[in-house]
């Protein structure tokens, strides 16, 4: 289903703006005032004397207002019950104080805490989230990009299905950041997955593997190919053989295929795309009666909520996700304040940060079978 363009999200109650609703200043103007009337800029003049342009001024920008009287038409507005509307503040400054965060699946446990590091960012900085879910669907990704219009000043857009030209032409209409793409000329996040699947090779070597097979994501994910290419290269390195099945689906359901397919190919050694699929072919080998890691050892991707929980605990490569959500709300309210976005001592390559993953061993990988 492709998003409503009146789902985004909920405006907070704290934003600042040039009009308002609320009671009246004290009992007595309360009195004369209807108390569903709104509260308007107009009636803060009245109330201190200026012009409403200058409470205007002093409500949205009130670095342009005299401090006196900056305080003065701060106080009235409170005791009138001014309370800020977002819409007005865009028609009269051209800004919304939001920034759409779209993401590819909603129900993926990955994406819970980029969400939350993307929402105290924003919250911190006095700004808003409007949250999109796009199901992994690329034209749902450009109906919201095509309908942001006004209501949003700009645009964090994580594990994009569009291509790489898509998404630069956008950026190019509307402030942006991307997470797990490297679109050239547009600023990103990168988590650095290849470094986990370094790890991982390194790690399954360790335990007398000489074969791994790749479970494979979907075709249109870049992180997918990414992961893929990174695993071929360490595998030449370290003279193992590696080989791939999919693709699949990033969900739980998908790993009941990818178990199929892994044991029909006699492998003991799998890094799956992410946990999800990791997760499901845990299940079905246990059906199988596929020891893990006795006969078969399942490496995953993200260290999700509840990777732990599984049986046996899943070994999996452990990523920055609220750090990349936070950092790509630094990065962008960058551009829209004007002000660089803070550097990372070491990370911060042509407009990409970088972010560390280190794998965390858990019981799904042991040695290789004799």
């Amino acid at each position: 289903m492709l998003p409503d363009a009146n789902t985004f999200g909920l405006v907070s109650s704290t934003d600042t703006d040039v009009s308002g609703a609320g009671s009246g200043l004290g009992t007595d103007a309360g009195a004369g005032r209807s108390a569903a009337r709104r509260v308007t800029i107009r009636d803060i003049a009245d109330a201190t004397g200026v012009a409403p342009s200058t409470v205007s001024r002093a409500l949205s920008m009130p670095d342009r207002v005299n401090h006196t009287t900056q305080e003065r038409i701060q106080h009235a507005a409170r005791e009138l019950g001014y309370v800020a509307n977002s819409q007005a503040r865009a028609l009269t400054s051209g800004r919304t104080r939001a920034v759409a965060v779209l993401v590819s699946d909603i129900t993926n446990p990955f994406y819970f805490d980029v969400i939350r590091g993307t929402q105290h960012q924003l919250a911190g900085a006095g700004w808003t989230q409007l949250l999109v879910d796009t199901e992994e669907s690329a034209d749902a990704e450009l109906a919201t990009l095509s309908s942001i219009g006004t209501k949003a000043d700009g645009v964090v857009l994580t594990a994009s299905r569009l291509s790489d030209a898509q998404i630069a032409r956008f950026a190019e209409r509307i402030p942006l950041v991307v997470v797990n793409r490297r679109p050239a000329g547009v600023p990103s996040v990168l988590i650095d997955t290849p470094g986990g699947v370094e790890q991982a090779v390194q790690h399954l070597v360790s335990l007398g593997h000489r074969d791994v097979l790749y479970v494979a994501g979907p075709d249109s994910s870049w992180s997918n190919e990414r992961r893929w290419k990174a695993l071929v290269r360490v595998a030449k390195r370290l003279g193992v053989r590696v080989a791939r099945i999919g693709p699949h689906a990033p969900f739980v359901d998908s790993g009941a295929a990818a178990a199929d397919a892994a044991v029909h190919a006699g492998a003991t050694a799998c890094i799956a795309f992410n946990d999800l699929i990791a997760i499901g072919m845990l299940a079905r080998l246990r059906e199988r009666g596929v020891r893990v890691p006795e006969d078969m050892s399942i490496v995953g991707c993200d260290d999700i909520f509840g990777a732990d929980f599984c049986n046996p605990p899943l070994t999996t490569m452990t990523s920055p996700i609220e750090r990349a959500g936070r950092v790509a709300i630094r990065m962008l309210l960058g551009r829209l304040e004007g002000d660089p976005a803070d550097e990372l001592p070491g990370e911060h390559v042509t407009g990409a940060v970088a972010l560390p993953t280190h794998l965390t061993v858990r019981e799904s990988t042991g040695p290789a079978p004799a």
